[in-house]
C-alpha cells in the first residue's frame, strides 16, 4: 500500500509568510506593543518567536546543530519547561531589534525555511517527533503540519491583537485545525469507555468540519467527517474558539458558554483539555 500524505500544507507556507510581511508592514508602533492572548506577549514578541521558528528550523533540521544541549529531560513537562526558557530568554535578547529589522529577517528565513523543508521525504522520520499527538517518531509531513500550525496559530495571535483578520479561511485554517486534531486520541489516552464508543468534535461554519475518535481494543482512533456511528458525545465549538482553546490561549473554564455538548458530558468536556501545542 502506497505511503499518503494525510495534511498537505507545504504548498501554503509562501502564503503565510506572505500574508505575515503584509500584515506587519501595515502595523503602527501602537499596534506593535499591543497585547495578545499568548500570555506575556506583545505582538512585536509573537513576530520574533516566529523568526525563531524558521531560524532554529533552519539550524536543527537543515545544519544538524542543536545548540544549547536539552539536559535532564525526562519528561514531558521537563520538554515543556525547556522550550518555554529557550523562548523566554530569545523574545528577550531580540528586544533590542527594530520592528524593520524583523520584517526583514522573517521575509529572508521564511524563503530558507520553505526550501529547506521542500527537500525533505516526506515519509521519513522528522528530527523531533509530533509530542502533543503522543508520538514517539513522526513523519516528515506531520512534523511539516506542526510546524505550519505554528506559523498559522502566532500569525493569528497577531491578527486577533489588531483586529485584522485573514486567516479565517478554509483554504489555510481546516488544514491548521486538521493538524490539531490529530492530538484527540493522546488526549483520550487514559479516558475509560465501551468498545465502539465514539466522540465526535464539530467546528462551526464552512471553514470547520467534524472529526470523531472512535473506542478499540488497541485504543481511541481517530477519523475525519461524518461519522457513520451514533455519536455518544458531540462537542460544537466555532472556529474562533476552537483555535483559542486547543492553542491553550484560552481555558476550558473560560470557553463554557460558547460550546455545546450533546450526550455524555463527561466525554465531551475531556475534549475541551485537548492541547495541541506544547504546553
Amino acid at each position: 500500500m502506497k505511503e499518503q500524505i494525510e495534511i498537505k500544507t507545504l504548498e501554503l507556507f509562501p502564503v503565510l509568510d506572505r500574508m505575515l510581511v503584509e500584515l506587519l508592514e501595515s502595523l503602527t508602533e501602537e499596534e506593535w506593543n499591543a497585547p495578545t492572548v499568548a500570555k506575556l506577549w506583545k505582538v512585536k514578541d509573537v513576530a520574533s518567536h516566529l523568526m525563531d521558528g524558521n531560524l532554529r528550523g533552519l539550524s536543527i533540521s537543515r545544519d544538524h546543530y542543536f545548540g544549547e544541549p536539552a539536559n535532564n529531560i525526562n519528561s514531558y513537562q521537563d520538554l515543556v519547561s525547556f522550550l518555554n526558557n529557550l523562548n523566554m530568554t530569545w523574545t528577550r535578547a531580540t528586544q533590542r531589534l527594530s520592528p524593520k529589522v524583523l520584517i526583514e529577517l522573517l521575509a529572508i528565513t521564511g524563503k530558507q525555511y520553505t526550501a529547506h523543508l521542500e527537500e525533505l521525504n516526506p515519509f521519513n522520520n522528522a528530527v523531533f517527533p509530533v509530542a502533543w499527538a503522543g508520538q514517539e517518531t513522526s513523519p516528515n509531513w506531520f512534523h511539516i503540519a506542526r510546524e505550519y500550525t505554528e506559523k498559522f496559530l502566532h500569525q493569528q495571535q497577531i491578527r486577533d491583537a489588531v483586529n485584522k483578520q485573514g486567516l479565517m479561511t478554509k483554504e489555510l485554517y481546516y488544514p491548521f485545525l486538521d493538524t490539531f486534531m490529530h492530538a484527540l486520541p493522546y488526549t483520550f489516552r487514559n479516558t475509560e469507555a465501551a468498545e465502539n464508543t465514539v466522540v465526535s468534535v464539530m467546528v462551526s461554519t464552512d471553514i470547520g468540519g467534524q472529526w470523531n475518535i472512535t473506542k478499540t481494543a488497541a485504543g481511541w482512533v481517530l477519523r475525519k467527517g461524518d461519522s457513520t456511528r451514533t455519536s455518544h458525545s458531540t462537542v460544537t465549538i466555532d472556529p474562533d474558539t476552537a483555535w483559542k482553546l486547543f492553542s491553550r490561549s484560552w481555558t476550558e473554564e473560560q470557553v463554557m458558554d460558547k460550546v455545546t455538548i450533546a450526550g455524555d458530558r463527561a466525554l465531551g468536556e475531556q475534549v475541551l483539555r485537548m492541547v495541541s501545542v506544547m504546553a
